[in-house]
């Protein structure tokens, strides 16, 4: 009989879990950043972004965990 093993550590699965989380977490932090600045530009700063006073809204009014 061939005797094969499979050399896992018991950690890698969860080191790979924690790097995916992060990355969610500072997409969610990334997100919630640039809605706060978009909520503070002017109309004027607006008009030359080609956004609406109701795009930002909708945009703004977003939780941070939508795209």
């Amino acid at each position: 009989m061939a005797d094969l093993s499979l050399h896992y550590s018991s950690k890698a699965p969860l080191a790979g879990t924690f790097t995916a989380f992060s990355h969610v977490l500072a997409t969610w932090r990334r997100r919630a950043k640039e809605r706060k600045e978009l909520a503070t530009l002017d109309s004027r700063t607006l008009r030359d972004l080609g956004l609406s006073a109701s795009d930002v809204n909708f945009e703004v009014n977003k939780p941070f965990w939508r795209s």
